[in-house]
């Protein structure tokens, strides 16, 4: 379990936070305040494992507060305000989230946070792949269970991808190449190089595009085509 605290004056984005923090299990939100000087008498008798802290607070800044800190937990830094990114980093904080940022930008965020268990959590991710025709992901804090057969197809998304399912879609921390790798190449395959596909739900290929499940068209890379026609005509 990750100890987690709030320091943001404005109500409105405290209450973003904490339903963020809400949906996953693993945070466990111990405190809002709205100034540093506040957080600060909390902290000398209640340590946390990380602060989600805005920059803008009254009576002292967020990057004062950091300053004065002298055991720093772990820091993501929330703001309306892009100028302060580079000094920031200075202080080795995770992120720099702009607000307003979606729950998909809160999740790759709190995805840097150090985990004790990170090796068991590869483990049983890999495990699961190899083993079974069921794949627990990690989806921020999150273990889910998804069943193999109802996968459609991955999308790489910048540093994530994106599992496509029958019913729902799915963020992961996990590279497209690592699926790649990792799942069954008699039915998955990479056709594009943001796309890895279930080559069980092609409907029909028309030119440079893949259609699946009747109303699902992606596109075929050219660097990708030649090897994937080979693979469907086995």
């Amino acid at each position: 379990m990750i100890n987690c605290i709030i320091v943001e004056d404005q109500p409105p984005a405290q209450r973003v936070l904490q339903k963020y923090i809400s949906e996953i299990d693993n945070l466990h939100l111990k405190a809002t305040y709205a100034d540093a000087i506040q957080c600060m008498a909390y902290l000398k008798t209640e340590p946390v494992d990380l602060i989600f802290l805005d920059i803008h607070l009254p009576r002292i800044s967020g990057l004062d507060f950091l300053r004065s800190l002298k055991s720093r937990p772990q820091v993501i830094l929330t703001t309306a305000f892009s100028d302060y990114a580079l000094e920031s980093y200075e202080y080795n904080v995770l992120d720099y989230l702009l607000k307003p940022f979606s729950f998909e930008r809160f999740v790759q965020a709190v995805s840097k946070v150090n985990i004790p268990n990170k090796e068991f959590s590869k483990n049983l991710t890999e495990t699961s792949i190899n083993n079974s025709n069921i794949l627990f992901i990690k989806s921020g804090y999150e273990h889910i269970k998804i069943n193999i057969a109802e996968i459609l197809y991955i999308k790489s998304d910048a540093d994530y991808t994106e599992i496509f399912t029958t019913n729902k879609k799915y963020l992961t921390q996990e590279s497209l190449r690592y699926w790649e790798t990792n799942l069954d190449a008699k039915n998955f395959t990479r056709i594009h190089k943001s796309y890895i596909i279930n080559i069980v739900k092609i409907e029909k290929i028309s030119g440079n595009n893949v259609q699946i499940n009747k109303n699902i068209k992606l596109p075929i890379g050219r660097a990708f085509k030649e090897e994937f026609m080979k693979q469907l005509l086995l």
